[in-house]
């Protein structure tokens, strides 16, 4: 754990904490997209969790969808019951995260962000998501992702 960035020792503490036992890996090269890290890792884009932040009537919200889909903010609007919606700025990323886009794991923020899950993600017995730097991931089940965020189940497009 002590050569995993300050960010993933974080989360690597948030999964401890909660009793979740993943292994947080370190990828030789950057995965910030979803087929950069499906390559890395040896899996199926679609069993990537990509942690996006949008803010959602002026809240920041954490999305984890698919990385086999492209977010419909008409479908998210209506699946989180927000009147406006949009991608949050980098800037509000890391102040809600404190971690960097393309690194944001769905655990280990200075505050609990309100969460959302891709219902397609269901489908796969292993997902990855991103361990808080955009070299870290970890492997995690719907379920345990499910229990760690207190997510809601919704479809994203």
């Amino acid at each position: 754990m002590n050569d995993l960035p300050e960010r993933s020792r974080l989360v690597q503490q948030h999964l401890v904490d909660a009793g979740v036992a993943a292994e947080i890996r370190i990828l030789p090269d950057s995965a910030r997209t979803a087929p950069e890290a499906a390559a890395a890792i040896g899996c199926d884009v679609s069993a990537i969790a990509n942690s996006l932040v949008f803010v959602a009537d002026g809240t920041p919200v954490l999305v984890m969808t698919s990385g086999g889909h492209r977010v419909d903010l008409d479908v998210l609007a209506r699946s989180t019951g927000a009147a406006t919606i949009a991608m949050a700025p980098a800037s509000v990323v890391r102040e809600a995260t404190g971690q960097a886009i393309g690194g944001v794991a769905p655990v280990g923020h200075p505050t609990r962000l309100r969460t959302y899950i891709d219902e397609d993600l269901r489908e796969h017995g292993e997902i990855w998501a991103a361990a808080g730097h955009p070299h870290t991931v970890m492997p995690l089940t719907f379920e345990t992702l499910q229990h760690l965020t207190d997510g809601d189940v919704i479809a994203v497009d």
